[in-house]
């Protein structure tokens, strides 16, 4: 993938329109707000509550408790048309945050190091934007505020719950802050973007014995460091070359002692691919290798493989609406990353499999600003000149959309 240098790109407030500068200052506010009280996954009750009293002021319908904390808020237009949803997750991570900011996190160990926070932001400036423009907006705009992203994943909760019903979506939207691009700059592109997400654990039985014995015994280290090593060959040897996947051992555990040999190993492990034609494949080769390995040792195994998300595929028409819209807002010719991709996951994939939409990042990094740290980073904080961006471009994407839609 191309990724630009890490340095900023000039953000024109130009063309960002003067009522959403004015909302810069409240979208901070709202983003350091949550960013001082982070919460887990399907514990975002006071994040939920923020969220729900700033609809409530602003007479904004809205459904609260879907898939536990999420909430669903829904602004009809004065006119009639098409509904585009828009997706913000809310939840933050078990990390320990090391920034030393006014803002920083108030729960110790947990922290919003992913950009959730930034999220919400853009998403209640988005709401508030709409609900004082409905004479203007022809259609309707559901937002959906969801759990549990970074896991076990709020998306299909909240399908399951009706959070595209009544009235369905004929269109989703999304966005990622991303330190991975400067601010100034938004990735997007057509078809896959974020891979496919599937976990395994194996444990591996052997038979344990003393050190100076090997004979005597089963070595389950032995065992499972070939596995490790031969879980290497699905990609290299089986997956056509022109085919990006990854599997990765992530936990490997065995033996307590000097001076005696294990008789069980435990690996935990991803596997990421793009192509949804795999399905199903990397979890049948893996359990093909780990039994010929433990075959050909006398060792006997357990594998647990399950699928977690799918790949994000981004529809080709909402991906060319948001590119044309994001040319409006950032650098003509620069600002704009077309082959932006990452084996990172998302669950914004199950809303994709259910109505054709558009995930994409918006560049937030600013080293200037020592704000470049990765995701997931104890570290980790954005260029927060960002999130008025993140709010324009999703009007601008709402009126493209509407008026299109319209004919």
């Amino acid at each position: 993938m191309t990724v630009p240098s890490l340095t900023p790109l000039t953000v024109h407030r130009s063309r960002i329109r003067s009522s959403i500068q004015a909302l810069q200052p409240q979208l901070v506010d709202w983003r350091r707000t949550l960013h001082q009280h982070p919460e887990l996954a399907f514990h975002e009750q006071r994040t939920a509550q923020v969220i729900a009293q700033q609809l409530q002021a602003w007479g904004i319908d809205h459904q609260t408790g879907v898939a536990q904390t999420g909430i669903v808020a829904v602004i009809q237009g004065d006119r009639p048309g098409p509904v585009l949803a828009i997706r913000a997750d809310m939840d933050a991570l078990p990390i320990q945050e090391a920034n030393e900011v006014p803002y920083r996190s108030q729960r110790d160990g947990l922290m919003h190091a992913c950009g959730h926070d930034g999220h919400v932001a853009i998403a209640l400036g988005t709401a508030f934007y709409l609900a004082q423009h409905r004479a203007q907006l022809a259609g309707t705009v559901k937002i959906l505020f969801q759990p549990a992203e970074e896991g076990p994943g709020g998306a299909k909760p909240m399908i399951e719950a009706g959070a595209l019903e009544n009235p369905r979506p004929d269109a989703i939207i999304g966005l990622h802050l991303w330190n991975n691009l400067p601010l100034g700059t938004v990735g997007v592109r057509s078809g896959a973007l974020m891979a496919a997400v599937e976990l395994f654990d194996c444990m591996i039985q052997g038979r344990g014995g003393h050190g100076a014995m090997p004979h005597q015994t089963v070595d389950a280290l032995v065992v499972g460091a070939q596995v490790v090593n031969a879980l290497q060959t699905i990609v290299a040897r089986n997956l056509d070359p022109l085919t990006s996947g990854v599997v990765t051992v992530g936990s490997f555990h065995a033996g307590k002692a000097h001076n005696v040999i294990a008789h069980r190993a435990e690996l935990s492990g991803t596997v990421r691919y793009f192509d949804p034609a795999l399905d199903g494949f990397f979890g049948k080769r893996i359990d093909d290798v780990i039994a010929g390995v433990c075959q050909s040792h006398g060792a006997t195994y357990d594998l647990n493989y399950w699928q977690l998300y799918p790949a994000v595929i981004n529809d080709g028409a909402i991906a060319d609406l948001v590119r044309s819209v994001a040319e409006q807002v950032v650098e003509p010719g620069l600002g704009v990353v077309p082959n932006c991709q990452t084996m990172g996951g998302e669950d914004m994939s199950f809303f994709l499999q259910q109505v054709p939409g558009c995930y994409f990042f918006l560049g937030s990094a600013n080293p200037s600003l020592d704000l470049a740290y990765p995701h997931h980073h104890p570290r980790f904080d954005f260029d927060e000149t960002a999130l008025s961006m993140g709010v324009e471009i999703f009007i601008r994407c709402v009126e493209r959309f509407c008026s299109s839609a319209l004919g």
